[in-house]
């Protein structure tokens, strides 16, 4: 008798990194975070989560927009924040579980940091990052 592989299913959501006012006089970064939640229906499945560009031409800088006016900024895998957020490409890295665990919310954190000393408006400025979970 042989058993056939059962397939996996995962399921993937995320809260938003909300930086809130960003200063242009500051001479310190902004930070903050926000969390990729997953969850899948098998034990040991190995899984990867990309984040996108988000519409920028590259990683490094992502861009959030107002109108045509651009505010740098990046997502990272780490709290020291010099691992990019990325789809693996273009220096980037992305999250791995090579052990899920079965039918557990699994939250991961997602560290934002707007660089200091941008001159732009004020105003609100907003972008877009598809996370994509990978079974």
């Amino acid at each position: 008798m042989s058993l056939a592989a059962q397939p996996v299913s995962c399921t993937i959501s995320a809260t938003a990194v909300s930086f809130g006012t960003y200063n242009v006089f500051s001479s310190t970064a902004l930070d903050s975070t926000g969390s990729v939640i997953y969850n899948c229906d098998s034990n040991n499945a190995s899984i990867t989560i990309t984040l996108d560009k988000g519409g920028a031409t590259t990683f490094n800088p992502r861009r959030m927009l107002k109108g045509s006016e651009a505010l740098n900024y990046n997502l990272y895998l780490d709290a020291a924040r010099s691992t990019i957020w990325g789809d693996g490409t273009g220096g980037t890295q992305v999250y791995t579980d090579a052990s899920t665990r079965r039918n557990q919310n699994v939250t991961v954190t997602v560290f934002g940091r707007i660089p200091a000393t941008q001159d732009v408006s004020v105003g609100t400025y907003t972008n877009t990052v598809t996370a994509t979970i990978n079974f």
